[in-house]
Protein backbone atom coordinates (compact mmCIF):
# COMPACT_ATOMS: atom_id res chain seq x y z
CA UNK A 1 0.00 0.00 0.00
CA UNK A 2 1.12 3.35 -0.23
CA UNK A 3 3.14 4.24 2.60
CA UNK A 4 1.28 8.06 3.02
CA UNK A 5 -1.35 6.61 4.82
CA UNK A 6 -1.61 6.48 8.23
CA UNK A 7 -2.69 2.70 9.45
CA UNK A 8 -6.13 3.78 10.42
CA UNK A 9 -6.38 5.18 6.65
CA UNK A 10 -4.94 1.84 5.23
CA UNK A 11 -7.31 -0.58 7.20
CA UNK A 12 -10.48 1.78 5.84
CA UNK A 13 -8.93 1.31 2.01
CA UNK A 14 -8.51 -2.64 2.69
CA UNK A 15 -12.23 -2.70 4.09
CA UNK A 16 -13.60 -1.30 1.26
CA UNK A 17 -11.80 -2.90 -1.52
CA UNK A 18 -12.35 -6.42 0.03
CA UNK A 19 -15.91 -5.94 0.93
CA UNK A 20 -18.23 -7.59 -2.06
CA UNK A 21 -21.67 -5.63 -2.90
CA UNK A 22 -24.52 -7.80 -2.48
CA UNK A 23 -26.68 -6.47 -4.61
CA UNK A 24 -23.94 -5.82 -7.85
CA UNK A 25 -23.43 -9.79 -7.28
CA UNK A 26 -26.63 -10.56 -7.11
CA UNK A 27 -27.78 -8.45 -10.33
CA UNK A 28 -25.12 -10.37 -12.25
CA UNK A 29 -25.27 -13.70 -11.46
CA UNK A 30 -29.18 -13.53 -12.08
CA UNK A 31 -28.55 -11.74 -15.66
CA UNK A 32 -25.63 -14.64 -15.61
CA UNK A 33 -28.52 -16.97 -15.53
CA UNK A 34 -31.48 -15.48 -16.95
CA UNK A 35 -29.26 -14.83 -20.10
CA UNK A 36 -27.86 -18.18 -20.16
CA UNK A 37 -32.05 -19.74 -19.98
CA UNK A 38 -33.44 -16.96 -22.21
CA UNK A 39 -30.53 -17.48 -25.18
CA UNK A 40 -30.94 -21.61 -24.69
CA UNK A 41 -34.23 -21.01 -25.60
CA UNK A 42 -34.27 -18.52 -28.01
CA UNK A 43 -31.67 -20.94 -30.09
CA UNK A 44 -33.86 -23.95 -29.86
CA UNK A 45 -36.99 -21.71 -31.22
CA UNK A 46 -34.78 -20.56 -34.13
CA UNK A 47 -33.26 -23.78 -34.75
CA UNK A 48 -37.16 -25.13 -34.97
CA UNK A 49 -37.79 -28.83 -35.82
CA UNK A 50 -40.33 -31.57 -35.23
CA UNK A 51 -39.52 -31.31 -31.61
CA UNK A 52 -38.41 -28.43 -30.31
CA UNK A 53 -36.37 -28.81 -26.90
CA UNK A 54 -38.39 -31.90 -25.01
CA UNK A 55 -35.57 -31.46 -22.39
CA UNK A 56 -35.65 -27.74 -22.09
CA UNK A 57 -39.41 -28.09 -21.64
CA UNK A 58 -38.83 -30.25 -18.57
CA UNK A 59 -38.40 -26.78 -16.74
CA UNK A 60 -42.56 -26.09 -16.93
CA UNK A 61 -42.65 -28.53 -13.88
CA UNK A 62 -40.69 -26.25 -12.30
CA UNK A 63 -41.27 -22.83 -13.87
CA UNK A 64 -45.25 -22.48 -14.39
CA UNK A 65 -46.28 -20.61 -17.35
CA UNK A 66 -42.33 -21.59 -18.81
CA UNK A 67 -41.91 -22.83 -22.54
CA UNK A 68 -39.60 -23.36 -25.55
CA UNK A 69 -41.09 -20.39 -27.16
CA UNK A 70 -40.07 -16.37 -27.53
CA UNK A 71 -42.80 -15.93 -24.30
CA UNK A 72 -41.72 -18.78 -22.56
CA UNK A 73 -38.17 -17.78 -22.70
CA UNK A 74 -39.09 -14.25 -21.33
CA UNK A 75 -41.07 -16.03 -18.34
CA UNK A 76 -37.77 -18.19 -18.29
CA UNK A 77 -35.69 -15.19 -18.03
CA UNK A 78 -37.80 -13.69 -15.42
CA UNK A 79 -37.39 -17.18 -13.15
CA UNK A 80 -33.53 -17.12 -13.46
CA UNK A 81 -33.31 -14.17 -13.16
CA UNK A 82 -34.91 -14.04 -9.31
CA UNK A 83 -33.12 -17.28 -8.54
CA UNK A 84 -30.09 -16.06 -9.67
CA UNK A 85 -30.14 -12.89 -8.05
CA UNK A 86 -31.15 -14.90 -4.59
CA UNK A 87 -27.80 -17.13 -5.26
CA UNK A 88 -25.69 -14.25 -6.25
CA UNK A 89 -26.66 -12.37 -2.97
CA UNK A 90 -26.68 -14.92 -0.64
CA UNK A 91 -23.30 -15.93 -1.22
CA UNK A 92 -21.70 -12.47 -1.00
CA UNK A 93 -23.37 -12.08 2.26
CA UNK A 94 -21.79 -15.14 3.55
CA UNK A 95 -18.55 -14.05 1.85
CA UNK A 96 -18.69 -10.79 3.49
CA UNK A 97 -19.60 -12.51 6.97
CA UNK A 98 -16.99 -14.28 7.17
CA UNK A 99 -14.70 -12.42 5.99
CA UNK A 100 -15.59 -10.17 8.77
CA UNK A 101 -15.22 -12.81 11.43
CA UNK A 102 -11.92 -13.56 9.95
CA UNK A 103 -10.48 -10.13 10.77
CA UNK A 104 -10.21 -9.41 6.93
CA UNK A 105 -11.67 -6.39 7.46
Amino acid sequence: MNESLSDEEQRLVTSVITQAHEQSWGIAVGLLLGVGLFAATIWLVLKGGESVGPHLSLLRAYFPGYSVTFLGGCVGFVYMFVIGYGIGRSVVTLYNRLAAKAGRY
